[in-house]
């Protein structure tokens, strides 16, 4: 996840700074360069984004909102210890939100969009598709549309605002994924998420209530997998291994 070091390299809006500075310091989590116990000083972050105090300590407060980091009184933020059971826990909880998502949005979401984005999915599955900086960003764009269409169509104006407030971090261990699945030069991840967006979609198009929620529970499942395996190595393979075999015999959720 790469952003640069300053934020003053473009105008951006006060929500956007926080944003940016959020995603940097996601990053930075996920692949080890901040450790666990380490302890993040607002002076200091406001120096390397190039930015004032309020969106570091907002974007500070975002981060401990959703884990990442403890919030102490008097002593600052420190970064959380993110282990395999965590990636587990995360995932159990977007995939109730995702598929209750779903569930609402079965007949009710907008066809033209919906019909672009399963052409798109049909696209990226073909056998002469092959990985690449540019294939993996707009596949990343494109499952960032399909959640968020699907969750603006749910009809839940609090199930909306809880999938907004944790977005930041799903799609933080997502793009961290890619990182980690491009790094080693498989794009294993490419056809293969493609294929269960493309159900996904199909199953909406259809609407197929059963079918889409069992298409999205097996999307979430299977990108957990991938999750843990972009950790940080504080944890040995071998239990990855495990984690990854437990979870795939959890029931589908209906």
């Amino acid at each position: 996840m790469s952003l640069p070091i300053s934020l003053q390299t473009e105008p951006l809006r006060r929500g956007e700074r926080r944003d940016a500075i959020v995603q940097s310091l996601l990053g930075d989590i996920f692949h080890g360069r901040l450790q666990a116990g380490q302890h993040l000083v607002t002076q200091e972050l406001a120096q390397r984004f190039g930015v004032s105090h309020t969106p570091i300590r907002e974007a500070l407060i975002t981060l401990g909102g959703i884990g990442l980091l403890t919030l102490q009184p008097n002593r600052g933020a420190v970064v959380r210890q993110i282990s395999s059971r965590e990636v587990r826990e995360v995932c159990r909880v977007r995939r109730a939100l995702e598929c209750e998502a779903v569930r609402g949005a079965v007949g009710r979401i907008p066809l033209k969009p919906l019909q672009s984005l399963d052409r798109e999915f049909t696209r990226l599955q073909a056998p002469t598709v092959r990985g690449g900086t540019r294939l993996v960003q707009r596949a990343r764009e494109l499952d960032s549309e399909l959640h968020d269409l699907i969750a603006q169509s749910a009809g839940n104006t609090f199930l909306i605002q809880e999938l907004n407030r944790l977005k930041l971090l799903f799609r933080a261990f997502r793009d961290v994924a890619w990182e980690y699945d491009s790094a080693c030069n498989g794009y294993h991840r490419l056809n293969e998420e493609a294929r269960e967006h493309g159900a996904i979609t199909q199953a909406l198009l259809k609407q197929q209530r059963q079918a889409a929620l069992t298409a999205m529970s097996r999307h979430i499942r299977s990108g957990m997998t991938y999750w843990s395996q972009a950790l940080p190595p504080t944890e040995s393979s071998l239990s990855r291994s495990i984690l990854a075999q437990r979870f795939k015999t959890t029931p589908e959720v209906r």
